[in-house]
């Protein structure tokens, strides 16, 4: 069989030209592939390209040979809660009631585990709804301390979080986004009362706590996108099984192609250390 691709002229004129019959002739089709890759590859654009609205990251598929159209971009988009990063009106005004705090980590050298941690949440589609993830992330070592999974976005599943990870270690410095959760009374007490400095990120400024959004990535391309989990208890228990191997078994070239886990107990302090110092700071 001939493949013709020229734009320029209809099939039936390169095949008069050529002096081909047009029965041999076939088109090169474009790629269909099942959702999960296309959702894989969406994040991959977005990520390199936050800016990027549907209708871009359309663009960059088909120029990749991908079988889709706008609307189904932008349904998958929403699905995966991912849109155009941009400036909007009255982007860095507080919540009304909470104190903004500063960003410490600019210009900051993180060269020991327990020296910084991030957190946020991120969203988990269901197929009916969607569920709500937190976890903590040493930045120096990427060790998930702790995370928790919600069906509700309150701040009780945040606390319960932060409470588990103080058993694991006492940071010098948290840093968050400005969600409610994290300025609320109730978060910052904890924080502040074992001695934690709590730092903010700049209003829409994602950038600031990159280590967790890169374990979002990781997460949701290696697991989540995957799995197609059905149930709440199947995606903790996905998510939990994950986790584990992304701590204890999963090389990172960042930290010298060593587990997270590894890197994180070559800290002197032992756990039962952290535990008493929470403890007796909570008393």
């Amino acid at each position: 069989m001939i493949e013709l691709s020229n734009k320029k002229l209809s099939v039936r004129q390169q095949c008069r030209l050529l002096e081909v019959n047009r029965s041999v002739v076939y088109y090169k089709g474009k790629r269909a592939v099942d959702e999960s890759e296309i959702m894989n590859r969406i994040h991959e654009i977005w990520l390199k390209f936050p800016v990027y609205g549907y209708r871009r990251i359309t663009k960059a598929l088909q120029d990749e040979e991908y079988d889709i159209n706008r609307k189904r971009v932008c349904r998958l988009m929403k699905l995966m809660n991912l849109e155009a990063l941009y400036a909007k009106p009255k982007l860095s005004d507080p919540q009304p009631g909470h104190k903004i705090y500063p960003y410490l980590l600019k210009g900051l050298i993180i060269d020991r585990p327990n020296q910084v941690w991030c957190t946020d949440i991120t969203y988990v589609k269901m197929p009916q709804g969607f569920v709500y993830l937190v976890a903590i992330i040493d930045v120096y070592s990427r060790y998930i301390v702790s995370w928790r999974l919600s069906t509700s976005l309150d701040t009780a599943f945040c606390l319960d979080m932060l409470r588990s990870a103080f058993c694991m270690g006492i940071p010098e410095i948290l840093n968050t986004d400005q969600g409610c959760q994290f300025t609320s009374i109730d978060w910052i007490n904890m924080v502040e009362g074992v001695g934690v400095k709590v730092s903010m990120d700049g209003k829409g400024r994602w950038v600031d706590n990159i280590p967790i959004e890169r374990f979002w990535r990781t997460l949701k391309q290696e697991n989540i996108f995957l799995k197609a989990y059905e149930t709440v208890a199947e995606v903790r228990q996905g998510i939990k099984e994950f986790i584990e191997l992304y701590n204890e078994e999963r090389l990172h070239s960042s930290i010298g192609y060593a587990s997270p886990g590894v890197v994180y107990r070559s800290e002197k302090f032992a756990p039962s250390y952290f535990l008493g110092k929470f403890i007796k700071k909570m008393s």
